[in-house]
């Protein structure tokens, strides 16, 4: 028995050797300036944007894997990755298929810019070369080199107006690759403390994210669509969510929020699901304070109004969004002596449009007044529509004070009825 033991020391002994051998064997050629060329050479031309790696090695501890690390695709601006680590199946390399059973990618730095560009130089060498329809899931027999399980330590996403969104996350894929369990928490950046979990039931994916001192639940689905597309559904409940959270750092609006929401995409590529997503949502906003209007001061001054705060018992509404674009409809607000009704656009740049109608309890009667919304969301602005200025400026020389607004109302009334005659409408 210990002549056995002896003999499967020595072979474990030998195999051990020989393991270490073969690494070091690869971690020297890895590491060759012609090696190390070659795979960026073969990089460059697969993305269409140049790639540099720092270097590559092969890691026995504490699992065996391939690395690279300093990984940098050259788009401007650049897309970087501190290291970048494949761990693969080994059972499946000796059967001759390339299997990843964990992918580890860790300081990562993403500008959106630098994605779109990414993304675009791909797609035009495609189209240059007649292989646009070629990205298909892999066929029976084909490699496999979707992860089994994917690790992101420290991924930071910069979006257009430069503002670090800092992520870690773990998430596990089947064999056909659907997501079947994920993980995430922002560390640092505009929502940090945000944190979510998803998890695969049958044909759909419950999700929870916490954030702003309360949360959004709801469950999505994933389904083929038309010629090849796959559609992307979904509904959330938001529940207790202090509304700056969701807009950090910015903070038009204040208060808790309560909504049913309403989500789908249909797209090609992932790429392209925030750019083709469409949603709808019923909300309530409790003890709100709109930041940057004081619709009081607009109301009794007639005037334009930038600045200041107004505070809402309550702000209720419909939000519509498609891609960047967003429309606010069905806008009731009331508090106390002021409620005001209204539908407003933001555009893609933050910029506002739109119209609020404002009614003011006053001792000698209600006071309304319709209001013209721009500016921005950081900067908004209201000001009487031009049919507003021109009854205001009337009902002044009629009975200064209280005529000032009831002018505005009857004035803006006419000039919707003789659209045209103040300059194009009333707006």
């Amino acid at each position: 028995m210990a002549k056995l033991l002896k003999w499967v020391a020595i072979t474990l002994a030998a195999f051990a050797l020989l393991l270490v051998g073969v690494a070091v064997a690869l971690q020297y050629w890895l590491r060759t300036d012609d090696f190390r060329s070659r795979v960026e050479r073969q990089a460059t031309a697969a993305l269409g944007v140049p790639l540099k790696l720092g270097r590559l090695s092969v890691d026995l501890w504490p699992l065996p894997a391939v690395a690279a690390d300093d990984v940098v695709v050259q788009t401007r601006p650049a897309l970087s990755v501190g290291r970048l680590e494949a761990r693969p199946v080994w059972a499946g390399l000796l059967a001759g298929r390339l299997e990843i059973a964990t992918l580890i990618v860790r300081k990562a730095v993403l500008p959106q810019t630098g994605i779109a560009a990414l993304g675009a130089a791909m797609q035009k060498k495609e189209r240059a070369s007649g292989k646009a329809a070629a990205r298909k899931t892999a066929e029976p027999g084909a490699p496999m080199v979707l992860p089994q399980r994917a690790v992101f330590d420290e991924i930071s996403w910069i979006d257009e107006k430069g503002q670090r969104i800092t992520v870690n996350a773990d998430a596990d894929f089947s064999a056909a690759g659907l997501l079947e369990k994920a993980t995430f928490k922002i560390v640092q950046g505009r929502l940090a403390g945000t944190q979510g979990n998803i998890r695969r039931e049958a044909d759909h994916w419950p999700v929870r994210i916490d954030i702003g001192g309360g949360r959004i639940a709801g469950k999505l689905q994933l389904q083929p669509g038309k010629g090849g597309t796959q559609v992307l559904s979904g509904t959330l409940t938001t529940e207790n969510v202090e509304v700056s959270a969701l807009t950090a750092p910015s903070k038009p609006l204040t208060g808790k929020l309560q909504a049913q929401t309403s989500l789908r995409s249909e797209f090609r590529e992932p790429g392209q699901v925030a750019d083709v997503l469409t949603t709808q949502t019923r909300f309530t906003v409790r003890d709100a304070v709109v930041q940057g209007i004081d619709l009081h001061k607009a109301v009794q001054s007639v005037g334009m109004s930038r600045g200041g705060l107004t505070q809402l018992d309550t702000l209720t509404g419909q939000v519509s969004t498609q891609g960047k674009a967003v429309q606010l409809s069905d806008l009731v607000a009331s508090s106390g002596k002021l409620s005001a009704t209204g539908n407003v656009a933001i555009s893609p740049a933050r910029a506002l449009s739109g119209r609020v109608n404002v009614d003011l309890s006053h001792k000698s009667g209600a006071l309304g007044v319709p209001l013209a919304v721009s500016g921005t969301v950081d900067e908004p602005s209201v000001t009487p529509t031009r049919g507003a200025l021109v009854g205001a400026a009337l009902g002044t020389l009629i009975a200064p004070g209280a005529g000032t607004a009831a002018g505005a109302a009857t004035g803006d009334m006419i000039g919707e009825s003789l659209k045209g005659l103040f300059g194009g409408g009333s707006k």
